[in-house]
Formats: C-alpha cells, structure tokens, sequence
C-alpha cells in the first residue's frame, strides 16, 4: 500500500499537549529509537483534541526535533498529517507534524493576517 500524507486542517480545534515529547521507540524490548531519514531522533507528542461539539480525542503525533511544550500547553501543530497504514489485518492513522506553534502565537499570527 502506498503510503499518501493527509493534511489535517486544525483550525478548528483546540489542542492542549497531555503528554511531554519522548524518543519514539521501534522495538519497546531493546529500546531501539525510531529515527527519520536524515538519522534525527524521532519524538512522540500525546495531544488532547477537542472540537467544536466538545468532543475530545487523545492522539498521539510524530516530530522531529524535540518540540519544547509541556503538558497543559495548548498548541498548534505546523503541518499536520495523517497517514492511513495497514499492518496483518489491523489499520489506523498515524500522525506527523513538522512543528508546534504556542495556541497564542498561532492566533495572534492569524489575526495580524487579516
């Protein structure tokens, strides 16, 4: 299966870290850490997702380098994407960014836009 990248438009959520970064692991057993194709450590972020009808969803999202946030900040994630994968019978959505915005930053930048 081809693996195709599906942007995933934020602007109408409101994303709160739940988790610190961490080295993504490949092998939980040896603690081999996943890296990307330039060699860059890879970092797991766990988001708390909430929309505009209060529904709300823990994922967790893949970057490099490390991202400075912590628990409780509310951020934006800089180019989303979601990629559907397909593993012996099972599939889901796993989740990159390329970086993450401060909630404020994100939105005073948008207002100075318009």
């Amino acid at each position: 299966m081809r693996t195709i990248p599906i942007p995933v438009d934020v602007s109408k959520l409101h994303i709160t870290c739940a988790k610190a970064a961490r080295p993504r692991l490949v092998n939980k057993e040896t603690g081999e850490i996943k890296r990307d194709r330039d060699g860059n450590t890879m970092y797991e972020v766990t988001l708390l997702i909430e929309d505009d009808n209060g529904r709300m969803e823990l994922v967790k999202v893949s970057t490099t380098p490390e991202p400075p946030i912590s628990p409780g900040d509310e951020v934006v994630p800089v180019g989303l994407v979601g990629y559907v994968w397909e593993q012996a019978g099972r599939w889901g959505i796993s989740y990159r960014a390329q970086s993450f915005l401060p909630a404020t930053a994100a939105a005073y930048g948008a207002g100075a836009e318009r």
